[in-house]
């Protein structure tokens, strides 16, 4: 073999110690910026080295602003830095989230939301100043069953009544929702296209002007919660005629699942937390964790079932599956229904 080509072993030994440590650390480096391994274990091990922001897109009140916040009060102590709760509401959480889509992924923002800025908006709007799918999924925090919630103006006691009484009274009724693209309006729109019934939308800007006017009788119909609704019902305020839940809830025997008799249509609304876009999966996986292990407390169990949230807490995968699934599902509604907003 040509001695221009032969490979001769060198021993480690034959180097001096300073030149030793010089090789070792530049294999190292070598097979660090070959896997990314370095630069995701020092931002693991680093994070977070600075305060942290939830964008919230929504008006203060409601699920979709306590959930975060109750979330952030215990992350405090688990991550060591303050965790703030903004809200960023306007154009369907259009601009909340692309104020969390612009930012530096450095883990010190992060996007707390419903599914309209997530997996709605992209079938929604013609032009959105950011990708939806862009951002990096952290966890799913909680779902929430919601009711169909009827003013008590309305001449239906059961189900079978309200079904009976709006064919025969086409646009007669209006039901409120949080805002266009909101889970109550696509679920009244899925209903619509279910049944065929006639009833008209009126979009609120978010969900505590909305439920006003139905307690008020100014709309007559909501997709509303299910526990603010029980809340209401107790009262006499409101009447519940069904739940949007594949099957009937613990506690509410009595209350039919809306697919009971209107097949296909079931809803529920869920709250998830994003990155921005290019975020360390090291820093997504922490927080995805962390999160996990707060929502298996006895504690935020109860905290979040009192606001008629049930706890979730999965993989930064599993919440990718899960907006991809929502995302069409809605999509289909949105086409079907006609949905458009300019």
């Amino acid at each position: 073999m040509s001695r221009w080509f032969a490979y001769r072993p060198l021993s480690p030994r034959a180097l001096k110690p300073g030149r030793r440590a010089a090789l070792a650390g530049a294999v190292l480096g070598t097979l660090c910026a070959l896997t990314g391994l370095w630069p995701v274990t020092a931002a693991a091990q680093s994070w977070p080295s600075r305060p942290i922001r939830f964008i919230v897109p929504n008006p203060a009140g409601g699920a979709a602003d306590a959930l975060p916040r109750m979330l952030a009060e215990a992350l405090v102590s688990r991550l060591g830095q303050p965790v703030v709760v903004e809200n960023r509401p306007g154009a369907a959480g259009n601009i909340g989230a692309e104020q969390v889509f612009k930012a530096e992924p450095d883990g010190s923002v992060f996007l707390a939301a419903p599914p309209p800025a997530l997996t709605v908006n992209p079938s929604l709007y013609p032009k959105l100043n950011h990708d939806p799918t862009r951002f990096e999924p952290v966890t799913v925090m909680a779902t929430s069953s919601n009711a169909l919630l009827v003013h008590p103006s309305v001449p239906a006691q059961t189900l079978r009544e309200f079904l009976d009484y709006v064919k025969a009274n086409p646009d007669k009724l209006s039901y409120a929702s949080q805002g266009n693209g909101s889970t109550a309006h696509l679920t009244a729109e899925l209903f619509k296209l279910k049944t065929g019934l006639k009833i008209t939308h009126v979009p609120y800007k978010g969900d505590a002007p909305a439920v006003t006017d139905l307690l008020a009788g100014h709309v007559q119909v909501m997709f509303g919660n299910v526990l603010a609704g029980q809340n209401h019902v107790r009262q006499g305020k409101l009447r519940m005629l069904a739940v949007t839940s594949e099957s009937r809830l613990p506690g509410l025997a009595d209350i039919p699942a809306l697919i009971e008799q209107v097949p296909g249509v079931v809803a529920v609304t869920w709250f998830g937390i994003v990155a921005p876009p290019n975020t360390p999966v090291a820093i997504t996986e922490k927080l995805s964790q962390t999160i996990a292990d707060i929502l298996k407390t006895p504690d935020m169990a109860k905290r979040f079932a009192d606001a008629g949230a049930n706890p979730v807490g999965n993989t930064p995968a599993a919440m990718r599956a899960w907006m991809k699934d929502d995302a069409e599902r809605w999509a289909q509604v949105i086409r079907e229904a006609k949905i458009r907003i300019d």
